[in-house]
């Protein structure tokens, strides 16, 4: 994943964000009592700081991946405005393009004490724009030559900015200019949404659709997910789910991405990084499952942070080197004398055998290394059909076992590479191998197999599968 993100990341690309802008204010402390004056808190204030939210944070996401911004939306003529104004010019690549409304810029307070947000206080009318800022707001936009974008964002917060006459102007405006379009939508008129190349809702805003709740569930987000998809003539949709990651359905595939959050401190901005992340990953020239690959690793770091904390360049960078970290790794478990073991696997269904094999390579040291072979490396072991789970959801089960405490992707076709790397204490591989066959045996203290579990194999799994279902 580094490779594909730092090449990715290569060339600056122009974004333009039409959507609703705001200032998100955050009010630090902590608490020690509750008032004398009514069962409530006291907080007691140590810091006080702000930072473009709504349409705003999907921009300064967007401008930490190299590239430049441009956003357009309304705001009030007052000292918010003049705070955002701030904090955007600190980023020297966002441009804002304010049209002034009749109302207040839009802001949100959120009080904290540690990690815990106390109450949140909104600053905003409720009342829909007027025609007349309707038309000034179109205007502004019908000004600005879209060609100049590698890609558009839509960012609904159901404030006002977009319109169904907004929508369906720019989504329709870029689709005449090859330009992808993705939207963060909002209610249940996705009509305004038709034609867009990606949408991005989480499950609650697809029940608003149907006026009721849908089960978070795969076969129920699938069947929804195309239904949406064929009557709003979308491109993709991807559905967030939550603790279950995201679903990607388009018409030539549907896929499930698990979350790949670790720790989660607080999820504000979280859905801002995915559509970030997917629209500048995408016009990079990744195809789909790449870039939401991408987004969604960049959200599970996000959500590891207190308050909306965009994602940056050299942050994604850093987390996704797993190759700098697994070495750091590997030097501080030598110093303290801890026995490495390692084994390498497609892992591709992964079933009681393989667990029970893993166990086992665990209880010979004190950290497992699983070297996992690549989507590419598979296909050229397995042939054009596998594997049936890509490497990111590979990995990622793996790393769900509590057994394994590291899993690293290799490309090649054997981990001869990665073992010389590595140079572990220990060595393993099935009971179907002689010790003399085993690939990097060489930079390894010892080198030992062991018996599969009987009856289990993925092979047969499939073909049970096909028998059952084809």
């Amino acid at each position: 994943m580094f490779k594909t993100i730092k090449e990715s990341l290569n060339s600056r690309l122009n974004y333009l964000i039409i959507g609703d802008v705001m200032i998100d204010k955050y009010i630090l402390g902590e608490v020690k009592r509750i008032s004398p004056e009514a069962p409530v808190p006291v907080l007691k204030v140590k810091n006080k700081k702000h930072n473009p939210g709504g349409a705003g944070n999907v921009a300064v996401n967007i401008s930490g991946l190299n590239s430049d911004v441009t956003i357009v939306g309304f705001t009030g003529r007052d000292e918010s405005l003049d705070l955002l104004s701030l904090d955007l010019e600190g980023y020297k690549n966002i441009e804002l393009r304010p049209t002034i409304w009749s109302r207040n810029t839009i802001t949100k307070t959120r009080l904290i004490s540690g990690q815990q947000q106390i109450v949140r206080i909104d600053e905003e009318e409720s009342f829909s724009p007027t025609s007349l800022e309707l038309d000034n707001l179109l205007s502004d936009i019908n000004n600005i030559d879209l060609s100049n974008f590698n890609g558009i964002v839509l960012s609904d917060y159901a404030k006002g900015v977009c319109s169904d006459s907004v929508c369906q102007n720019v989504i329709k405006r870029a689709a005449n200019l090859n330009i992808p379009t993705i939207v963060d939508p909002k209610g249940s008129n996705w009509e305004k949404y038709k034609g867009a190349t990606v949408l991005t809702p989480n499950l609650k805003e697809v029940g608003d659709v149907y006026g009721m709740e849908i089960p978070n569930n795969d076969s129920e987000v699938e069947r929804v997910g195309l239904e949406l998809l064929n009557r709003f003539n979308l491109t993709n949709i991807i559905i967030t789910r939550s603790e279950k990651g995201m679903t990607l359905i388009n018409r030539n595939t549907t896929e499930h991405f698990p979350t790949m959050a670790k720790d989660v401190f607080d999820v504000s901005g979280a859905g801002d990084t995915v559509v970030a992340g997917v629209i500048r990953f995408l016009t990079a020239g990744l195809d789909i499952k790449d870039a939401i690959n991408i987004a969604n690793f960049a959200a599970g770091i996000v959500v590891g942070h207190v308050g909306t904390w965009p994602i940056k360049m050299e942050e994604l960078l850093e987390k996704s080197s797993d190759s700098k970290t697994l070495n750091s790794t590997i030097i501080d478990l030598k110093k303290n004398h801890k026995k490495i073991v390692f084994t390498n696997g497609c892992f591709d269904l992964l079933h009681p055998g393989h667990v029970d094999y893993m166990q086992k390579a665990k209880e010979l040291g004190d950290y497992l290394i699983i070297g996992l072979n690549s989507d590419e490396s598979v296909r050229r072991l397995k042939g054009k059909d596998r594997p049936v789970n890509s490497e990111q959801v590979r990995k990622t089960m793996l790393e769900a076992l509590g057994c394994v405490d590291a899993v690293e992707i290799f490309n090649e076709d054997t981990p001869y590479q990665l073992i010389k790397r590595i140079s572990p204490d220990i060595l393993v591989k099935g009971g179907d191998y002689n010790i003399e066959d085993i690939v990097g045996r060489e930079f390894a203290k010892e080198t030992k197999t062991i018996e599969f579990l009987e009856g289990f194999s993925t092979t047969s799994l499939i073909d049970r599968i096909k028998q059952a279902y084809v």
